[in-house]
C-alpha cells in the first residue's frame, strides 16, 4: 500500500469530524475533502450541517462532492495530497438499494482502491449497533453492512481513533484484535 489509512469513528455529534480535520491539518499535505453525502438543497437541516462542515474548513483545501463514486476518486488522489472522507456512513447509506451481490462488489472495489491510493487517507466513520435494534429492516441492513465494513478496513489502517465526547482515544495502543475463531 502506497499510503496509510487512518480511521476516525464514533457516534454523532461525539467530534469525530473535528478530529479527522485536526488530524488532516497537521499532515502538512494538500487536503483534499471528499464528500460522499448527498447535496439535498430542499432540506434546511441537511443544508445547516453541511454549512458548519464548511466554514470550519481552510479555504486552501479542496472539497470533491463524491457520493457513490468514492473508490474512483480515491484514485484521482496523488502523493502529495491527503484524502479526507466524511463519511462512510452516509456512503453506506448510498448504497442500501444494492443488492448483496452489488454491494460486495461496491466494497471489494472500495477496499481495493484504498489498497492502491497513493495520498494517505483520513476516512471518517459513524459508530451503529450500541443502541437498540434498529426498529426497521433497513435500519438493520445499514447497522451490519457499516459494522462489517469498518471491520474490513481496521485490518488495513495504520492509525484507528475513537472519538467520543469531544475525547480522541487512540484505539491502536489500547486494544487488542478480536480472534476470528476460539483457539483451543
Amino acid at each position: 500500500m502506497d499510503g496509510f489509512l487512518t480511521l476516525v469513528s464514533g457516534p454523532s455529534r461525539g467530534g469525530k469530524s473535528r478530529w479527522a480535520e485536526h488530524l488532516a491539518a497537521r499532515s502538512g499535505r494538500q487536503v483534499v475533502y471528499l464528500a460522499t453525502g448527498p447535496t439535498l438543497p430542499d432540506d434546511p437541516d441537511w443544508q445547516h450541517r453541511l454549512a458548519l462542515h464548511r466554514n470550519r474548513r481552510p479555504s486552501s483545501w479542496q472539497c470533491r462532492e463524491v457520493g457513490r463514486h468514492l473508490a474512483e476518486a480515491l484514485l484521482t488522489l496523488g502523493p502529495d495530497q491527503l484524502g479526507l472522507v466524511d463519511s462512510l456512513g452516509t456512503w453506506v447509506a448510498a448504497g442500501l438499494d444494492w443488492d448483496p451481490d452489488s454491494w460486495e462488489e461496491a466494497c471489494a472495489g472500495l477496499l481495493e482502491a484504498i489498497r492502491h491510493c497513493a495520498a494517505p487517507l483520513v476516512l471518517v466513520c459513524e459508530e451503529v449497533g450500541w443502541g437498540v435494534v434498529p426498529a426497521t429492516a433497513i435500519g438493520g441492513l445499514f447497522r451490519d453492512r457499516q459494522g462489517h465494513l469498518q471491520q474490513q478496513l481496521m485490518a488495513l489502517c495504520t492509525a484507528a481513533w475513537l472519538v467520543l465526547h469531544g475525547r480522541a482515544v487512540d484505539l491502536l495502543a489500547l486494544s487488542q484484535p478480536v480472534p476470528e475463531l476460539l483457539e483451543p
